[in-house]
């Protein structure tokens, strides 16, 4: 991931709380685009300049050619606030996060995320990197806005299971890991937008913890269709499952993971 620095301008008079909406509108509508990661971008307000410094999937984040619908009328808008266009600086690479896939076609790709993870959550299948929002056609309305807030959700429901810390913990693993709960079904509907937009086989992750011992773990059946779906060896050292018809994967429940 790319940490870039944003300058606007100020062309005349205006105020704070213009420039506040105006540059959190663009944020988000960047974001809801894949173009930009996280969701706090603190704005720096210094001799009639507004600087933030963002996190880019990858250096041509930022380029006119990803801008969504949303992001184009979010520039645009900035004159009302009396500001300029950015001017984009990219100060390098974050050594602390997983760079972009390539931008070759991968043979399959994951929607896959946990907690800790700010990066896209569509990985390629063949490397397990994020695969930049932007790169793809708009999933639904222009941008890529239900894919993030499927991420969002999914993730907070994973913090609150592995902070395990009170009744919200089987909550949240519930509705990360039953294929009936509407996160889950979502979210696999998203993988199946996707594989249409783009014609690369799309897999839905689903997370597993429990069950009653390692042998009948390792039988478990895919749990759409109820087929055999164990692979010999796992996928990433993650995914000992994989259901071609349902576009499933799954890991050997984390209990029995080190037994």
């Amino acid at each position: 991931m790319i940490l870039t620095e944003l300058t606007f301008e100020c062309f005349d008079n205006t105020t704070v709380d213009a420039v506040d909406r105006k540059l959190n509108g663009l944020m988000d509508a960047l974001r809801y685009n894949g173009q930009v990661l996280g969701r706090e971008f603190p704005i720096l307000m210094q001799d009639g300049q507004f600087q933030l410094r963002v996190v880019c999937p990858d250096e041509d984040a930022l380029q006119p050619k990803y801008h969504s619908p949303q992001v184009k009328r979010a520039l645009q808008q900035l004159a009302d606030a009396c500001l300029t266009q950015p001017k984009v600086r990219l100060l390098g690479r974050d050594l602390n996060s997983e760079q972009a896939a390539p931008n070759a076609s991968p043979s399959w790709q994951v929607l896959y995320t946990t907690f800790v993870h700010t990066c896209s959550p569509l990985r390629c299948g063949d490397t397990l990197l994020p695969i930049p929002l932007y790169r793809l056609p708009a999933t639904f309305n222009g941008d890529h806005k239900s894919v993030v807030k499927w991420q969002t959700e999914w993730q907070a429901c994973d913090e609150l299971q592995m902070a395990g810390a009170s009744d919200a913990e089987f909550a949240g693993l519930n509705e990360i890991q039953s294929p009936h709960t509407r996160l889950f079904q979502r979210g696999w509907d998203l993988r199946g937008r996707i594989e249409y937009l783009t014609g690369i086989p799309t897999y839905y992750y689903q997370y597993r913890v429990g069950g009653k011992d390692k042998d009948s773990e390792l039988t478990r059946p895919c749990p759409k269709c109820g087929a055999a779906w164990r692979l010999d060896t796992p996928l990433h050292d993650i995914f000992l499952f994989k259901c071609e018809a349902c576009r499933l994967v799954s890991n050997l429940s984390w209990d029995f993971k080190l037994t």
